[in-house]
C-alpha cells in the first residue's frame, strides 16, 4: 500500500507517463531502506498536521463567523482563545521531538556500515563530472575511470568522497542518502545493491551552472561479472591507427592507458566506449552523439570546462571512431 501510494505521487509529479521521476521509487540497498522509510513516514506526518490543522482553521473560521453574527463584530478580547493554542503546542511539541529522536536513531544506524567492504572506492566531485578511482591493498590494481560506477551485488562499498573544486554532494536515491563532498576534506559513507540493475546518481549541491547535468550511473552486476568488468577496464586500450592525432589534439588534457596521452584535467577515457553515457550523463554513448559533443562542445553542454577544439570534419571522424573503439 506503501509502495503504490508513492508510486502513485511520483507519477503525479512528474506529470506524463514516462515516471522520469523513477529513479528515486523504491530501495535497493540497506543502506538506502531506512532513509526511505523515514521520508515517508515523515511525509505522512505532515500532511496529516497540515490537513488536521487546515480542518481546525476552517472550523474556527465558520465558527468565528457565526459568532460574528449573533453577537456583532466587535473588537473583544481573546474569547477563550488562548487555551486552544496550549492544546496545539502540548499536542505538536512530543511529535516534533519523537520525529527528531527517530531521525537521529535512523541515520545513526545508516551510518554504520553493515559488514566489511572489500571494494573501496575514491569519488573526487569535479565541475561538472565525476572521477573514480578503485583502490586495492596493490597500487597497480588501481582503477582510475569517469561518471561510471560498476559494484559487485551484494557487496558492502566503502566511499571517500572529495571535490576539487565547489561543494558538490553524492547522491544515489536507491542505495544511499546524500553525503556533501567538501574541498580539502574527505567524507565517508557506503553503500551496497541487492539486486542487479542501473541506478542514477546525482549531485545535489548546487555547484554552478551545469550542476544539473552532473549525473552518473551505478551498475550492480554478479560478482563474476564485476571481476571481468575489472580485469578488462585494467588492461591498457588497444593500439589504433588514430591514436597519435588524439593523443596530438587531446592528450594534454585526457588520458588513455597505454599511450602517451597521460592529461590529468579531463576523465580518464580509457574504455570510454563501455560507459554508458557521455558529458556525465548528458548525452548516451553513441556514435552521433560522440560526434556532436566534439562538434559543439559549449552547445550540449554551456560553460563546460572542456574547450571548443578546433577540429576538421576528417579529424574529428578519426576521433570519434577511436574513441568509439576504447572498449
Amino acid at each position: 500500500m506503501r509502495a503504490a501510494g508513492l508510486s502513485l505521487a511520483l507519477a503525479l509529479l512528474s506529470g506524463c507517463a514516462s515516471h522520469p521521476l523513477g529513479y528515486l521509487e523504491g530501495a535497493a540497498g540497506p543502506a538506502a531502506r531506512p532513509l526511505q522509510s523515514i521520508a515517508v513516514g515523515l511525509t505522512l506526518i505532515a500532511v496529516v498536521g497540515s490537513l488536521v490543522t487546515g480542518l481546525l482553521l476552517a472550523a474556527a473560521i465558520v465558527n468565528g463567523r457565526r459568532k460574528a453574527k449573533r453577537e456583532g463584530d466587535g473588537v473583544k478580547g481573546h474569547g477563550g482563545g488562548l487555551p486552544w493554542i496550549w492544546w496545539g503546542t502540548g499536542l505538536t511539541f512530543p511529535i516534533f521531538v519523537a520525529m527528531a529522536v527517530w531521525t537521529l536513531v535512523t541515520t545513526r544506524a545508516v551510518a554504520e556500515q553493515q559488514g566489511s567492504s572489500p571494494v573501496t572506492l575514491e569519488i573526487t566531485g569535479h565541475r561538472w563530472w565525476w572521477e573514480v578511482r578503485y583502490r586495492t591493498p596493490e597500487p597497480a590494481g588501481d582503477l582510475l575511470t569517469a561518471d561510471d560506477i560498476v559494484i559487485p551485488v551484494g557487496v558492502p562499498v566503502r566511499l571517500k568522497l572529495m571535490s576539487a573544486d565547489v561543494i558538490h554532494s553524492f547522491w544515489v536515491p536507491k542505495l544511499a542518502g546524500k553525503m556533501d563532498m567538501i574541498p580539502g576534506h574527505t567524507n565517508s559513507t557506503w553503500f551496497q545493491a541487492d539486486t542487479p540493475g542501473i541506478y542514477r546518481g546525482q549531485c545535489m549541491e548546487f555547484c554552478g551552472l551545469e550542476h544539473a547535468r552532473m549525473a552518473f550511473t551505478v551498475r550492480a552486476v554478479p560478482r563474476e561479472a564485476f571481476l571481468q568488468w575489472y580485469a578488462r577496464n585494467l588492461a591498457p586500450a588497444a593500439a589504433a591507427a588514430q591514436q597519435a592525432l588524439f593523443t596530438a589534439r587531446c592528450g594534454l588534457c585526457h588520458a588513455v592507458r597505454g599511450t602517451s596521452a597521460g592529461g590529468l584535467v579531463g576523465p580518464d577515457l580509457t574504455h570510454v566506449a563501455s560507459r554508458p553515457t557521455l558529458a556525465a550523463g548528458t548525452l548516451p554513448m553513441t556514435l552521433p552523439a560522440l560526434d556532436l559533443w566534439l562538434h559543439d562542445t559549449q552547445g550540449v553542454k554551456p560553460g563546460s570546462y572542456m574547450p571548443q577544439v578546433p577540429l576538421s570534419d576528417t579529424e574529428r571522424k578519426a576521433i570519434v571512431t577511436y574513441l568509439a573503439g576504447l572498449k
